[in-house]
């Protein structure tokens, strides 16, 4: 029924009207609190190595154990031109009704192909996750890790002794203030493990070594910040499994240790923008989490008249360090300078050109235009030092030019 006809009045226009607008309130109060990002940048990198050689699926990126010793790969001084390190995200926000809190989503990938696609421009997720209140699903920075102590640099590895590592995970995060939070998580588990000298025992020359991932590790972080920076503390516990088997019609024997770790990381505002940059890890069986270098778990042996007597699988000990300077000369002007290494305790019955020790150092110049536009050089040394001592190094120069794009809805 047409009730405004009937009435023919002005008083009814008017309740029309006003029913009109408070049936929209919901709608435009739900819409308030969504926003949608795009964002990203197209990165091109000349990268010439000029003292050394890595293994060429990582020509692109500056990571000391993948140095080769003694001319392995060939002969030194290699270049590459890449876009690998472009990268493209969304993000945002959904409003889940009145008074609730909105969720909050990310999606982000760059062409920096690894695992089974190393050396390839491909992509490669970063994050991909929803977060709504204290729960945090999908895959994004490990809460052991600290991404704030990442430096300035424009290599893409970046330095090899700091825990940096984005991994699928649960999260919880029960306090958080603006300036402090506390989360757990149980993350999905990944081992690395160096099956050593066990196959060249005689009666183990076809042993099969798989991993065992029967439960995901536990993380758990600490955070304090204010105006002179933050301290952040990480934590982790994981149960890092193998299982064996010498012929396809034996049932496997399985074991494992256990892995834990302890990672503290700062930045220190000094003057300006200018920063400290500063991180410390220790544990067993953590590796899977570092930036660079090490392995998990690996083999030690009893010896008796010279001959094994008894092996058994060791957590292997593991030290990063990482120390830095963030510098800005100017709005346009910017240089970062530090050094950091990783290195492991190698069991006794490792191979002799098993990773020991990763080093790496480097110093840039970069230049900002404008805001969305970066050029600058950098120069890197690393050192990759093995089980038995021999090592090598490479001396890396690399340019790029970066353009930034991005657009709020």
């Amino acid at each position: 029924m047409d009730t405004c006809g009937l009435l023919k009045s002005k008083g009814c226009v008017a309740a029309v009207v006003s029913a009109v607008l408070l049936a929209g309130a919901p709608a435009v109060a739900e819409e308030s609190g969504r926003s949608f990002e795009i964002y990203g940048f197209a990165q091109a990198d000349y990268i010439q190595d000029i003292g050394g050689r890595l293994d060429s699926d990582w020509d692109d990126a500056f990571r000391p154990s993948k140095i080769c010793i003694d001319g392995a790969c060939g002969e030194d001084g290699q270049a590459s031109v890449s876009v690998k390190q472009s990268r493209f995200g969304v993000k945002g926000a959904l409003p889940t009704g009145a008074g609730l809190i909105p969720i909050n989503f990310k999606f982000e990938f760059d062409l920096f192909g690894t695992g089974a696609d190393a050396g390839q421009t491909t992509f490669r997720l970063r994050h991909a996750y929803g977060e709504w209140g204290q729960i945090l699903a999908g895959q994004t920075n490990s809460l052991f890790m600290d991404g704030d102590v990442f430096p300035n640099t424009i290599d893409y590895w970046g330095p090899a002794g700091m825990v940096f590592y984005r991994n699928v995970q649960i999260r919880w995060t029960p306090y958080r203030t603006d300036n402090s939070h506390f989360a757990v998580a149980i993350e999905r588990p990944g081992n690395d493990i160096d099956p050593g000298n066990i196959r060249t025992i005689e009666t183990l020359g076809d042993l099969e070594v798989n991993n065992d991932e029967e439960m995901p590790d536990l993380t758990a972080q600490y955070r304090f910040g204010g105006d002179w920076g933050h301290l952040q503390v990480g934590g982790i516990l994981r149960k890092v499994g193998f299982e064996i088997r010498d012929d396809v019609a034996d049932e496997w024997i399985e074991g494992s240790e256990t892995g834990w770790g302890i990672n503290v990381g700062s930045t220190i505002n000094t003057f300006g923008k200018d920063k400290v940059l500063l991180q410390v890890v220790y544990g067993e069986g953590i590796a899977s989490y570092m930036n660079d270098g090490g392995m998990d778990l690996a083999p030690s042996a009893e010896f008796d008249a010279g001959a094994v007597a008894d092996l058994e699988a060791e957590a292997v000990p593991l030290t990063g360090v990482l120390a830095y300077y963030d510098h800005y000369w100017t709005d346009q002007w910017s240089s970062s300078i530090g050094y950091s290494y990783t290195e492991v305790d190698n069991t006794n019955f490792q191979d002799p050109g098993s990773f020991n020790k990763g080093e790496y150092a480097s110093g840039n110049l970069l230049y900002y235009p404008t805001s969305d536009l970066m050029v600058g050089g950098e120069m890197m040394w690393g050192k990759r030092t093995n089980n038995d001592g021999e090592s090598d190094d490479d001396v890396r120069f690399q340019f790029t030019v970066k353009y930034n794009f991005g657009i709020k809805l």
